[in-house]
């Protein structure tokens, strides 16, 4: 195969205009002239998209195979998405659901730096789920936030992240904040290897500031001892996280948070599915980490949707190594077990709120929750 393949789900009201949709996307995403004016040889054999098939599913919608060449798209990621979803999202009815990469796709965009794999070596914890209590809330003093994530990690956690709501507010600056919680978890981490602990907690630190001071933070995190970062790609970008991945100086893992990226997968008619945004996108952008509202949540994903996200954090035919998925808001420990039994062992599980609740038996909730997911009783 010399082009990867954009599966869209097109609503048409007849064969006729489904195919046409189908032909306006290839060009729209593409060469963006009308198709009696595009150059013969290289530009329309090469560059202009092709559509591959366009499939009846019933009730007025079809699917639409349309493969480009990575001419294209050249190396960048900014364009790469424009080639999957530019112009064609501002066309009524359509929606990206699925990618299919071909070789010279995979060769450009290698994906996650860590993956599943490295992250479980970085932790030590050969087998089980991953714990991964939110430090939060906002409006917490650094000396608040720094003492849960010491009684988090201390108690066994295995990623001790922080919640996408801190940036650089008065009540704790970001680098008054990355220092404390950098040591606090440092120190958890040496009290576990003085109790014979081969494994350790790793502290994700937040990027919350402008484009031109997100490489600067991450490396700060970086130096003072942050074992990787949380990014939010939408709203600092997906090729923002992309370069960080792919930076072999700052070679931290990457957690990517939802925020601000609802509105691209909740319309059943544009926008991308729910697998094709945070499974394979995420992916492609190098996140190791790709954390998603659970269903029964305070938000509204379906079931099959999370499973979506799922299958394609793990399809061993996506870009890069699999990474890990992340199922989160509103989660409790008593809904653990069926999380595990839905999501198995290759899993970040999520706890925020339910954490605060706890009080002072932090430590014995974490250690529950350690317990449950390493299959202990």
């Amino acid at each position: 195969m010399d082009r990867f393949v954009v599966t869209y789900r097109i609503v048409a009201e007849d064969e006729a205009d489904a195919a046409a949709r189908a032909a306006s996307i290839a060009l729209e995403d593409t060469v963006e002239i009308p198709r009696d004016v595009v150059p013969a040889g290289y530009v329309e054999d090469v560059v202009l998209g092709r559509v591959e098939s366009v499939t009846a599913r019933g009730g007025g919608v079809w699917t639409a195979l349309i493969g480009y060449h990575v001419d294209a798209v050249g190396r960048e990621l900014p364009q790469l998405l424009n080639v999957i979803l530019g112009n064609a999202s501002i066309l009524r009815g359509v929606k990206a659901v699925d990618l299919a990469p071909d070789a010279a796709l995979a060769e450009r965009f290698p994906g996650a730096r860590f993956g599943a794999a490295g992250v479980r070596r970085l932790t030590g914890r050969a087998s089980g789920g991953f714990v991964c209590p939110v430090i939060k809330p906002q409006g917490s003093s650094a000396e608040t936030l720094a003492r849960l994530c010491y009684l988090s990690a201390v108690a066994g956690a295995d990623i001790v992240k922080e919640d996408h709501g801190l940036a650089n507010q008065d009540a704790a600056p970001f680098r008054e904040r990355i220092g404390a919680c950098a040591e606090a978890v440092g120190r958890a981490n040496a009290e576990r290897r003085d109790q014979g602990d081969t494994t350790q907690a790793l502290y994700f630190a937040n990027l919350c500031g402008p484009p031109h001071q997100l490489r600067d933070q991450a490396y700060y995190a970086k130096e003072s001892g942050a074992h990787g970062i949380l990014l939010i790609p939408g709203l600092h970008g997906f090729d923002a996280m992309f370069e960080l991945a792919q930076d072999p100086d700052f070679d931290l893992p990457i957690m990517a948070h939802p925020s601000h990226l609802g509105p691209y997968v909740l319309s059943p008619d544009h926008g991308y599915g729910h697998g094709m945004l945070f499974g394979q996108l995420m992916r492609l952008a190098g996140a190791d980490i790709s954390v998603f509202p659970n269903h029964g949540g305070r938000f509204g994903f379906s079931v099959d949707e999370c499973e979506e996200i799922v299958r394609a954090c793990r399809d061993p035919e996506g870009l890069g190594p699999a990474i890990l998925p992340s199922p989160g808001g509103g989660m409790s420990p008593e809904r653990l077990p069926d999380m595990m039994a839905q999501y198995g062992e290759d899993c970040v599980y999520l706890l925020g709120g339910s954490l605060l609740r706890a009080g002072d038996r932090i430590g014995e909730l974490i250690a529950e929750m350690r317990a449950a997911l390493s299959g202990r009783d």
